[in-house]
């Protein structure tokens, strides 16, 4: 009984590491306006939303313009900048 229990723990362990790991996922969902290779746009709201897509993204059905869609993105940092913050602290003595 003890060892079907750490079994079953440890699969549930494995599974939340698994989820957990990664940026979170989001969605939009909306008329498409523009579909290109590399970019689908979306209108969600008064809003107009630019999604990246590249040749591994999954795409189920005929993605044409005016097609209402769903699409699940996640947030990858482009570029960071980072601002040392010892010189602030060194202007403002």
């Amino acid at each position: 009984m003890k060892k079907m229990l750490l079994v079953a723990c440890a699969v549930l362990l494995a599974a939340s590491l698994a989820f957990g790991a990664g940026p979170k996922t989001y969605q939009v969902t909306g008329p498409v306006l523009e579909v290109k290779d590399d970019l689908i746009v979306v209108q969600k709201g008064k809003d107009r939303w630019e999604i990246g897509r590249g040749a591994d993204t999954k795409v189920t059905g005929d993605l044409k313009v005016g097609s209402k869609v769903t699409i699940e993105y996640r947030m990858t940092a482009a570029t960071v900048e980072v601002k040392d913050a010892k010189a602030k602290e060194t202007k403002k003595k």
